[in-house]
């Protein structure tokens, strides 16, 4: 039977009405409808054996009642202004509660569509189901539902996904499933000194720590204990824990190997091992401790081995072959794609000398942290410390800080305390930290997978953030971690303090509203003289104010090579390309005095090669602009927007062996200055001009 739209109603004609229907009805005639006197006695319901008063329309149409109506419209949640009177004689129901009632069944059939990753679509038992609820988990990440079901079902794993997509949880619910429900059921036997059925090794303390607080969350929704071992944490303690017995082992290849030389620790009873972040493990050095710990299991074929990581290196898959069984499963949420790191992270690359970066930074969190936590990566720990001390409310965590600090201080990072972290590589992998916003690395690292892990601290769980990377343009190689990560970098000058200024500006005004009205009696006096004495006028005045308000006295001019503060970035151009710093240092000194051409800071080349931009003091601008008129064709001007820079890689094929016409001839420019064309006789370049080879 087809459907029929509630539009579309159908209505019964009575023998009469159809006999009125079909007589020829003349212009002073109307036809007469026999109606149902108000008089009559009701019908008995055969059915029912009960009387029921009818109440119809003109056409002999039995109305609802009012009552009936308006309760309907209740159930379906319609205004009872939007009942009208219209019926229908099909179902005997008002059309805008036909129309309510199929709009509540079409979003009760969209409610039955459910996430296929929700975590009721998986073997979870009640408890841990509960707790992740307490979490606030309804649904697992791509990561933890492509694994679960093979980790439970017994298969070697080795899982790889981007950083901050939970790894962590990709193996804790499994592994806790399959020994309290599923294949090692039987096996778990919760008596003194047990040994261990989980051995988890990780690369740092912090990670360490953050690990065993996710297996002893809901290892005991299950009644499984754990226990983290790392050094610079009281031995004693450990020695007990493991002594009593317990459930899950966590811990650092150091600490674990020392447990395992002095007896205090038994495999015999071990169902998983899990190496997580085992990339990092490689560059940590942990190498030969990796594999002695592995190698300790006696049965390995007993023993169901998971490896997880977000890069895959050589030593890596090595592992993997050597200590997880042939019929391995792989979980690859990488694969081949360029983009190996967070596609929810905006990254952003700005030019900043080291000397800038104090001043620099803050500004890039007021920009950019939108009142989020900030964590900030530095290269070794001295400058970490350092940098700590020079920013406001900083604090700094690396290797040289005691352990029960270190803790203290990620405790009150999380709980907002402070809200910027400066930080070696030991937080760079695996914090799970929420409402981190931005991350700055304060110069490019040495390898592209530190990048990846440390601008994958933002953005994580599906949340959006910004990594923020300072280079020098004269030595850093910005295009390798670009093409190796396959991140493509927005290329930002430097936030101007006037821009900074304007922003502070917006909050001071709203603080001014909110000031209570109560304080213009005392202060209406002072400002009424200002208004009076001063030439200025009353919004001239309150922006000074405002100024005051925030902290401004003054704004300065920021270089936009160098960051730095009362500094401006100037352009020479000379008509002909310029292959090296030396050729435009050369040029500076036919116009200037030597010791304003030493205090040029931060020279690099422009992408075309046709100019050399660099860092000039305010107070001695004047002097180059003027100084141009000595050198013919030589311009100089202020930029307003970083032109594109050479890289380093490219700044020196250009000198040892570019393209173009070459300028060796030029002695201001230097003999090793120049480039080379298409062939030539240049004796260690790969090719000199036509005719201007050059001595060397």
């Amino acid at each position: 039977m087809p459907s029929i739209d509630v539009m579309d109603t159908i209505f019964t004609e009575t023998p009469k009405e159809k006999k009125i229907k079909n007589k020829k009805i003349s212009d002073d005639e109307t036809p007469k409808i026999e109606s149902f006197s108000s008089e009559k006695k009701p019908k008995l319901d055969k059915k029912s054996n009960k009387k029921e008063k009818l109440n119809l329309d003109e056409s002999g149409v039995e109305k609802k009642s009012k009552k009936k109506e308006k309760r309907k419209a209740v159930e379906l949640g319609i205004d009872n202004d939007e009942v009208k009177s219209e019926t229908s004689c099909e179902v005997g129901e008002p059309v805008n509660v036909k129309k309510a009632k199929k709009a509540k069944i079409v979003e009760e059939e969209e409610k039955v569509v459910e996430d296929p990753n929700a975590v009721s679509n998986f073997r979870i038992s009640k408890a841990l189901r509960e707790a992740l609820k307490k979490k606030g988990i309804e649904a697992l990440f791509p990561i933890q539902a492509m694994t679960f079901d093979t980790i439970l079902d017994g298969s070697d794993l080795v899982g790889r996904a981007r950083t901050g997509q939970g790894k962590t949880l990709a193996f804790v619910l499994p592994m806790l499933e399959a020994i309290t429900n599923g294949q090692f059921k039987d096996s778990q036997k919760n008596v003194y000194g047990r040994a261990p059925s989980v051995l988890v090794l990780l690369p740092t303390r912090e990670l360490a720590t953050q690990v065993h607080a996710d297996f002893e969350f809901y290892g005991k929704a299950v009644g499984m204990s754990a226990c983290c071992l790392y050094g610079g944490a009281p031995y004693q303690s450990q020695y007990s824990a493991l002594k009593r017995g317990v459930d899950i082992v966590i811990g650092t290849p150091g600490r674990i190997k020392d447990h395992i030389e002095r007896g205090n620790l038994d495999f015999s009873s071990l169902k998983f091992r899990v190496l997580d972040e085992a990339d990092e493990m490689l560059r940590m050095g942990f190498v030969d401790d990796v594999e002695l710990i592995l190698g300790k299991v006696e049965d390995a074929s007993k023993v169901q081995t998971l490896l997880f990581s977000a890069t895959l290196p050589d030593w890596v898959k090595q592992i993997s072959r050597k200590f997880l069984k042939p019929d391995k499963k792989t979980a690859d949420l990488v694969g081949n794609e360029k983009m190996k790191a967070s596609i929810n992270v905006r990254h952003i690359v700005m030019p900043c000398s080291k000397e800038a970066r104090p001043q620099l930074i803050p500004d890039i969190i007021s920009c950019y942290a939108s009142g989020g936590r900030s964590i900030i990566f530095t290269e070794t720990k001295d400058c970490a410390s350092e940098l700590a001390g020079l920013l406001n409310g900083a604090r700094a965590l690396h290797g040289d800080i005691q352990q029960a600090t270190r803790e203290v201080t990620l405790k009150g990072f999380r709980s907002g305390k402070f809200l910027t972290l400066v930080a070696t590589n030991v937080a760079a992998r695996g914090l799970d930290i929420d409402n981190v916003q931005l991350i700055i690395q304060c110069e490019p690292p040495r390898d592209v997978e530190a990048y990846i892990h440390r601008s994958g601290r933002t953005g994580r769980a599906g949340n959006t953030g910004i990594a923020v990377m300072l280079y020098d343009p004269k030595r850093a190689n910005v295009t390798r971690i670009e093409k190796e990560s396959g991140v493509k970098f927005e290329h930002l000058s430097a936030p101007q303090p006037a821009d900074i200024a304007k922003a502070a500006g917006k909050d001071a005004a709203e603080m001014i509203t909110q000031v209570s009205d109560s304080v213009i009696p005392a202060f209406k006096a002072a400002a009424e003289e200002l208004l009076k004495t001063s030439d200025l006028s009353p919004a001239e005045l309150l922006s000074k104010a405002l100024a005051k308000a925030v902290g401004y006295t003054e704004i300065k001019r920021r270089s936009l090579l160098s960051s730095l503060e009362n500094h401006v970035t100037v352009l020479l151009e000379c008509g002909r390309p310029i292959y090296a710093p030396s050729f435009a240092y050369g040029i500076l000194r036919r116009m200037l005095p030597e010791d304003k051409v030493e205090s040029v800071k931060g020279f690099a080349l422009t992408q075309d090669g046709q100019g050399a931009v660099f860092d000039v003091c305010n107070d001695d601008l004047d002097m180059f602009l003027a100084g141009q008129k000595k050198a013919g064709d030589v311009n100089l001007k202020v930029v307003t927007e970083l032109p594109p820079l050479q890289d380093r890689d490219v700044a020196r094929t250009a000198r040892y062996g570019g393209g173009g016409r070459g300028s060796f001839s030029d002695r201001r420019g230097g003999r090793f200055s120049g480039g080379g064309g298409r062939g030539g006789n240049s004796r260690f370049r790969g090719g000199g001009g036509r005719g201007r080879g050059g001595r060397w």
